[in-house]
């Protein structure tokens, strides 16, 4: 049995994968099971070595450039096999990259998540200055690009991602007149919501053009630009205090040598009795590094950090730590509905970049899903006060705030003042 043969053999024993080399010999490996639909693919000449050195990285790489397809199946069932067979708690450690890739990659990450304000923006813009028409093809019509909160798996991406915004505004304790920083506010949905619900002034601040074009644009059309402002300016040039600071998605690219620059600067803008909520990506366990197709493709100089990286990001400042939640399997059902999107628009997709990039976007999306209901990704929701007393003593506010949110007749923020 070849190296390759084993290290599939090893890799998958529950589901059944088939694998046709690129001389035409087939092997089989696996049991059937009824939770994992079967998986055939084809591989080239040179693949194996790829796999064999780093599995995620090689395995990405060659299904980019062709070099290994699928013939059974889609990447999101690939995927899920091999990831089915290697869950995070099990500790199997079967998909783990050669110890010399793994050094390697520890080096150059280290060099890459000194996020400077340069870098901050170039890295923003790789992503998040895409295309406008690729982000409606796969987003809600919000365009909510971060993880929705699903009260039941059944539920549209249009019902999660608004009952996300919901459990974040209840979370805040906001009150008509405050103040509130929208960090890395994306395409302005957020920050119009708040403002919608609860008679906030927001102000978003975005290191991408694009979303700030979008987000000017949809708050001049509802008639709040007075009300909701959007700029183009890196959160540690913000001046002024505000009552809440909420932030949705951006700590993620951050970096941990800037986690306590971060929370310094979030402290400072924040008034004596203001409320803090971060919502990120979050490792389960311990810290990490950002794997090697994530850092190439997709997020260049993101890290998600450890539960304990942002502790000591925070601790000192005299902050108090008010409440934390941890989502596990939000994040994947998310992926979920935009993976299927992504593939109902493939031929869309395509004409606007390539065949290359939608296997890049679909290999994105589904080995980010498998990473939350298989790997070790969570997502954190940290409330963070300056004040002892800044809110209620129990968490019942937020529950009832909450209900109030998603009850439609009774959302206006008129409501709460009797």
């Amino acid at each position: 049995m070849s190296l390759i043969d084993r290290f599939f053999a090893r890799a998958v024993q529950k589901g059944q994968l088939t694998v046709i080399h690129h001389n035409g010999r087939t092997m089989e490996f696996g049991a059937p099971d009824p939770a994992i639909a079967p998986v055939t693919i084809r591989i080239g000449k040179g693949v194996e070595g790829k796999i064999l050195r780093d599995p995620s990285l090689g395995a990405a790489e060659a299904y980019l450039d062709g070099s290994l397809s699928i013939e059974q199946g889609d990447i999101r069932d690939l995927l899920w096999l091999v990831t089915s067979n290697n869950r995070w708690e099990d500790g199997t450690g079967n998909l783990d990259p050669s110890l010399l890739r793994r050094a390697v990659s520890g080096v150059v990450f280290r060099l890459n998540r000194i996020n400077m304000r340069r870098r901050s923006k170039r890295n923003v813009a790789h992503h998040y200055d895409l295309s406008d028409r690729l982000y409606d093809l796969f987003l809600d019509v919000d365009r909510q690009y971060s993880c929705a909160y699903f009260t039941d798996p059944s539920n549209s991406l249009e019902q999660a991602q608004s009952d996300k915004k919901a459990h974040i505004a209840a979370k805040l304790a906001l009150k008509p007149g405050m103040r509130v920083l929208d960090i890395g506010c994306g395409w302005g949905g957020m920050a119009l919501y708040l403002h919608e619900k609860t008679g906030a002034e927001v102000l978003g601040v975005t290191l991408s053009e694009e979303q700030l074009k979008v987000a000017r644009r949809r708050a001049e059309e509802a008639g709040v630009s007075d009300k909701v402002k959007f700029e183009l300016i890196d959160y540690r040039d913000v001046t002024g205090t505000f009552d809440r600071i909420v932030s949705v998605g951006m700590f993620e690219h951050v970096g941990p040598p800037m986690y306590r620059a971060f929370f310094a600067k979030c402290r400072q803008l924040l008034n004596a009795d203001g409320v803090m909520l971060i919502h990120t990506i979050g490792r389960a366990g311990a810290p990490g590094v950002t794997d090697a197709f994530t850092a190439k493709y997709i997020f260049p100089g993101g890290y998600i950090p450890a539960l304990s990286e942002i502790a000591r990001g925070y601790e000192g400042m005299r902050y108090f730590m008010t409440d934390v939640e941890v989502l596990r399997e939000h994040y994947g059902h998310t992926l979920n509905h935009w993976y299927d999107r992504t593939v109902a628009a493939r031929d869309a997709i395509v004409e606007l970049y390539d065949e290359r990039f939608y296997r890049m976007w679909t290999f994105y999306l589904a080995g980010s899903m498998v990473a939350f209901f298989n790997g070790g990704l969570v997502n954190y929701q940290l409330q963070f006060a300056r004040a002892r007393r800044g809110l209620p003593m129990t968490r019942d506010y937020m529950v009832e705030r909450e209900r109030e949110l998603r009850e439609p007749a009774r959302t206006d923020f008129m409501l709460q003042d009797g």
